[in-house]
Formats: structure tokens, sequence, C-alpha cells
């Protein structure tokens, strides 16, 4: 197996291994965590809270980068010989596989892309971890100058108490002596642990990922100008081939559209049957239709001539007379005439 991936998170471990080795063999009989169990300023506290931050960001940031070296050491593998094409479908996880395939869009979609500007926008989260490790030992190193001066502080106020105590009240003299060895020993362990974890401890931690990101960055961009250099160069077999994969997508686009237009014909030809069936149904409602009305209508014929007979049978007999008698009468008149 190839260790050179490897080599940043080794380095972390090898780096980690030696301080606590150095810690055993230099700090382990001295009461360091005692005094800082007892700090009534609390700096110390602060100092510790900040390294153990800075040492789990700065190893994540040695495991991401080892992940991300491993797959740059793959994809030059890969590419060696047939360039990008040969991580085609591959899907590569972290920055370095959104950098190849965004690299590989842009080439496809017939650009000319800029490797270093697409790379750093990638790795810009690392470069920005490793940067605020680095800000936190500056830190450190910050809040042990300051646990100094309070230090000092301490140990003058305790000594201007034990002075005014000389000779008249041996109590308040120790108060004041404790006081000051108090402050002395806050303005030395607040200097040395400042020192030694943000100064040395995490400084080196940085350089050690500062460097697995350059390693990093170098391997991405040594794979594309060596291996990819066919497909960045603009040539007329680029061309055909961005040519060839637009007709792919444009076959695969209209496979996709042709169950769609055949549901949409389908779709049609119910709707034209539909419509026909409705027409014929309408038709035979229309003639169903005249048939009633006029059904209707000869039926009021008859009711109209039925009551004309009932008011005529319903008349009086004098009427009726009468009507007779008029109607003899007209008949001779017709006949004289």
């Amino acid at each position: 197996m190839n260790q050179k991936p490897l080599r940043t998170l080794l380095l972390w471990i090898l780096w980690a291994a030696m301080a606590i080795m150095a810690y055993t063999l230099l700090y382990m009989d001295s009461d360091v965590w005692g005094f800082v169990r007892n700090d009534s300023s609390r700096i110390t506290w602060l100092i510790l809270i900040l390294f153990a931050i800075g040492l789990a960001g700065s190893f994540i940031l040695a495991i991401k980068l080892t992940l991300e070296t491993m797959i740059a050491f793959q994809i030059e593998e890969l590419t060696r010989n047939g360039g990008l094409k040969e991580i085609a479908g591959r899907r590569y996880r972290f920055a370095i596989g959104r950098f190849f395939r965004h690299l590989k869009a842009t080439i496809e979609g017939n650009g000319q892309p800029e490797i270093e500007s697409m790379l750093n926008v990638e790795l810009a989260s690392y470069q920005r971890m490793s940067h605020s490790t680095e800000v936190i030992g500056n830190l450190l190193i910050t809040l042990g100058l300051i646990g100094t001066v309070m230090g000092l502080t301490l140990t003058l106020t305790g000594l201007t108490g034990s002075l005014e105590a000389l000779g008249e009240d041996q109590e308040l003299l120790l108060a004041g002596l404790r006081q000051a060895m108090a402050g002395m020993g806050t303005a030395f362990y607040t200097t040395l642990l400042g020192a030694v974890l943000g100064g040395v401890l995490l400084r080196v931690f940085g350089q050690i990922t500062e460097h697995g990101y350059d390693a990093l960055y170098d391997k991405v961009v040594h794979t594309c100008l060596v291996n990819c250099s066919a497909d960045l160069k603009s040539t007329a077999e680029r061309d055909m081939r961005f040519l060839a994969s637009e007709l792919a997508m444009l076959g695969e686009q209209l496979e996709e559209l042709q169950p769609i237009f055949i549901a949409s014909q389908e779709a049609m030809g119910r709707l034209r049957h539909e419509a026909s069936a409705m027409r014929q149904q309408t038709q035979e409602e229309n003639r169903l239709l005249r048939e009633n009305i006029q059904l209707r209508q000869t039926d009021a014929r008859l009711m109209l001539e039925e009551i004309k007979r009932l008011r005529a049978f319903n008349r009086p007999w004098s009427l009726r007379l009468r009507h007779l008698l008029g109607s003899s009468k007209d008949d001779d008149q017709d006949s004289r005439s």
C-alpha cells in the first residue's frame, strides 16, 4: 500500500506522541494540574479549553486531508492513460471528487476551466480550518501574556499587603506572602501553558496540516496538467467530442420524451372518441326531444278538440235549440239566394 497519502496523519500522530512523551518526562512530577484546579484567575482553564478546541480541529483536518489525498492518488492512477474519461461514472466524495466532476462538466460544456481557481474554491474550507488552528495558537500565547500580567499584579498586591503587615500582624503577613506566591504561580504557569500549547504544539500541528494542504493542492494540479492535458486543450477532436456528447444527450432526452408523446397520442385518441360519442349522444337526445315535442303538440291539439266537444256537449238545451234554429235560418236564406 502506498504510504504517501497517509503522510499528514502519520506526522500528526507522531508529533502528538512526542508531545505526550515530553510531558511525561519533564512535567509529570510537577503539580501543574493541581495549580490549574486551584487557579483563581481561571486563565489556565481558558487556555486548556481553547487548546482542546484547536487540537480537535487540527485532528479532524488531518483526517480529511488524508482522505482527500487518497482520492487524489486514486484519480491520478485512473487518469494516467485515459484522461478524464476514465473517471466517468465514478462518484467520489469530498472536495477532490467535486472538483473533478466540475472540471469534467466545464470541459463537456466546451468551456475553458481555470484549474487553480476552481481548486482554491473547493479547498477553501480546509485552508480556513488550518488558519483557525494558527489563530488559536496565537491566542493562547496572548492569553499566557495576559496571565503573566495578572500574576504579577497579584504578586505586587500580596507583597504590598505583606509590607504593610510587617511587624504588626503575622497572619496578615503570611496571607500576603501566599497571595504573592499564588500570583507568581499564575504568571509562571499561564506563560508556560500559553507558550507550550499555543506557540509550540498547535503551531507545529498547524504546519503539518498546512503542508498536507499544499501537497494535496500540488498533487491535483499535477494530475490535471499532466494526465488531463489532452482534455484541457481546445482541439477539433474535443469539439467533436463535445458535439457527440450533445447529440447523445439530445437522443437521451428524445428517448425520455417518447413515452410522453405516445401517452399524449393515446390521450388525444381517447378525447376524440369521447367527443364523437358525446356528439352521437347529443344527436340522439335531440331526435328524442323533437319527437317528444311533436307528441306533446299532438296531445295538445287532441286536448283542445276534446275541450271543444265537452263545451259543446255541456251547453243548455235552449242555447242549443237557438243555435239549431239560427243554423236553419241561415240555410233558408242561402237557398233563396
